[in-house]
């Protein structure tokens, strides 16, 4: 073979360390297998110690490396111990978070801070604990945050919502700028409606099933395979130029 010929980078993860957060259920699962799938040692962080103690079980079974780590993120300095307590993590997925949704006048001051401590105050944090072990340790590294296509626009009874997801996109971009640096990449992920078992009360009401299937041009919801190959893609050197943006995986509704 022509040695003088670019050659693909690696997608294999193998020697990484890998924390995801939110990783009981729904997306956070399929982003935790990716990962041991591509080789990471993965640690799965969340609130719930039997679901991440049955999926660790799943996962080892498979000769996978998975140990579970039952915290809640919103324990800013718990979550801080923790990871200082460990060698840097080479890879962060947030997939912690959180809806509360309902019409912008009807919207309760309880179910604000709520939404918003999870998902902007507990992301900014963990981002910035990861980032702090991986600079101190002189290690690059990828961080990801699952955000939504409703960073990018409004939804119906989405307000809350819709304003933490832009207020990850912004300080993923800032972060982003300050940590480049030293070679830190910090990213979002940015799913349509994804079919879990969290959406489908949402499914299950015709006038908004009827509303996402007229946005999605690719005509079907999206399954949490579809969010697994760019969790792997932004964790490897193949997206070695890429930090400070959002991947969108929305089946073109965010394309009018």
């Amino acid at each position: 073979m022509d040695t003088s010929l670019p050659r693909t980078p690696s997608f294999k993860l193998a020697g990484k360390r890998a924390l995801v957060a939110g990783a009981s259920s729904g997306i956070g699962v399929g982003c935790a297998v990716a990962l041991c799938e591509a080789g990471a040692s993965v640690t799965l962080a969340a609130r719930s110690k039997d679901s991440l103690l049955e999926l660790q079980s799943q996962m080892t079974s498979l000769g996978w490396d998975a140990t579970a780590c039952p915290i809640d993120v919103t324990n800013i300095s718990a979550t801080r111990e923790m990871i200082e307590s460990k060698p840097p993590f080479d890879i962060l997925v947030n997939s912690a978070g959180m809806a509360r949704h309902g019409a912008s006048l009807e919207t309760r001051i309880e179910d604000f801070d709520a939404v918003c401590d999870l998902n902007i105050k507990a992301g900014y944090f963990l981002n910035q604990a990861v980032a702090k072990q991986l600079i101190n340790a002189g290690k690059p590294g990828s961080i990801m945050t699952i955000s939504s296509q409703m960073a990018v626009v409004g939804g119906i009874d989405r307000a809350v919502y819709c304003a933490t997801k832009h207020a990850a996109e912004g300080y993923t971009k800032s972060q982003a700028i300050e940590w480049g640096a030293h070679q830190i990449r910090v990213n979002t992920i940015c799913p349509t409606f994804v079919r879990t078992a969290l959406s489908q009360s949402t499914f299950a009401n015709p006038e908004r099933k009827k509303w996402i299937e007229s946005k999605i041009k690719l005509g079907r919801v999206a399954e949490i395979e579809d969010i697994m190959g760019a969790v792997v893609f932004l964790a490897s050197d193949a997206s070695a130029m890429i930090t400070g943006t959002s991947l969108l995986i929305d089946g073109g509704w965010t394309a009018d």
